[in-house]
């Protein structure tokens, strides 16, 4: 049992641990967002406004959506690939109205962005799954009674509570009661915050055609003839900007003067760029899977493949394995498991995995049928053997015995 047995609950307008003034109480009360310390109302659509989170976020959920799940059964000789109804509806369709892909995505969208997702299991009455069925999070309470962890769903006007037991439970990190969950876009609304305040103010800066602030020089008579004067130059600039016209008149004696910043750095380019690497630390990506290929090189790039698949996939990959076994089969010694194959990311180039497989047949690794396979060809006559060179002897030279 956690040690501390509390229910996940909202505050409410009477809660005297809130202020009214906090610029963040729409989002406690209402769950919708945080403010910044840039002043940003940071949401989790607002979040997938920014390229670099729409990036990492869209990687992360496709990658572990298209990868196959399969299903396995463990038998004398180690374990054996099985194809039944619960392998297509984990690798396939987890119901009659979803692919497995959109399930995955979806719940990784989920996690990503608002920290957690759920997914019903519905069972016959055998207790075999029969379909997957995801649940909204933002309907979706968690609470401990009786020393049971359950789920609330609300679904329409009533409450509809599901044992631990019947659900997928995603988060992204759980909280030290292990009820509530940490919530990313909260937790770091400052770095996509200054994101959004970025991005807002470079376009803000281009509104008007990219025209930085000016002063307007002359021999001005009065202030009136100066404010006239100034008019006209902004009327002149609109209908410049309207026309695409690249040459603006002045009249005689006049002259424009920039007392801003150029238009390339009003973009903030540098800035827009540190926030995209915080943003890849946020959800450890590798800046160039965020397109971003201001430090990649040939060599580096295959390295940051692996990188991206042992310290970005394999947290997840395993997260999602273990969930998916203690709920589907149950705690303790099973016969069956679901686990991801990543054969399909660490291929490499095919000079590189023709290298390695013949390495693994000739030091009897593989069978050559079981390289074969992997490269989805047909199993040759002979080939269910183990093999190893035949140069290969004992260090010392030949046995007394073969003298």
């Amino acid at each position: 049992m956690w040690p501390f047995a509390r229910r996940e609950t909202r505050a409410s307008p009477e809660d005297p641990r809130y202020a009214l003034s906090d610029p963040n109480i729409v989002a406690i009360l209402f769950g919708d967002g945080f403010v910044s310390e840039a002043g940003i109302d940071v949401t989790p659509e607002k979040a997938l406004g920014v390229p670099a989170v729409w990036a990492a976020t869209g990687f992360i959920s496709a990658t572990i959506a298209s990868l196959p799940l399969e299903l396995f059964r463990r038998n004398e000789t180690g374990e054996e690939k099985v194809e039944d109804e619960l392998a297509i509806m984990l690798g396939e369709a987890p119901n009659d109205e979803l692919t497995s892909f959109d399930w995955r995505q979806s719940a990784m969208d989920n996690t990503l962005t608002g920290g957690r997702s759920y997914t019903f299991i519905e069972r016959n009455a055998g207790r075999k799954p029969m379909n997957l069925w995801p649940l909204d999070p933002a309907r979706t309470r968690v609470e401990r009674k009786d020393g049971k962890k359950l789920y609330v769903y609300r679904e329409g006007r009533r409450n509809v509570t599901y044992a631990a037991a019947e659900v997928i439970d995603i988060p992204w990190r759980l909280a030290s009661d292990g009820l509530t969950h940490v919530r990313p876009i909260e937790r770091l609304r400052n770095a996509i915050g200054l994101a959004i305040a970025l991005e807002a103010y470079a376009s803000k800066f281009f509104q008007n055609g990219g025209v930085p602030p000016l002063q307007l020089v002359g021999p001005f008579q009065s202030p009136a003839g100066a404010k006239r004067a100034s008019d006209d130059i902004l009327a002149a600039l609109k209908e410049a900007r309207a026309q695409g016209k690249p040459v603006l008149p002045l009249p005689t004696g006049h002259e424009l003067k920039q007392i801003g910043f150029d238009p390339a750095k009003g973009q903030m380019t540098e800035a827009q760029r540190f926030q995209l690497e915080q943003i890849a630390r946020i959800y450890q990506v590798p800046p160039v899977f965020l397109q971003d290929l201001t430090h990649g090189t040939f060599s580096n790039t295959e390295q940051q493949d692996l990188h991206v698949v042992k310290h970005t996939l394999r947290q997840w990959l395993k997260r999602w394995e273990q969930e998916l076994n203690l709920k589907l089969f149950g705690r303790g010694k099973r016969d069956q498991f679901v686990k991801f194959n990543v054969d399909g990311l660490l291929r490499g180039d095919f000079k590189t995995r023709m290298e390695g497989l013949a390495r693994a047949v000739q030091n009897a690794i593989l069978k050559p049928n079981e390289a074969r396979a992997l490269e989805h060809r047909a199993p040759a006559e002979g080939g269910d053997r183990l093999m190893i060179q035949g140069a290969t002897v004992p260090i010392g030279g030949r046995s007394s015995s073969t003298e």
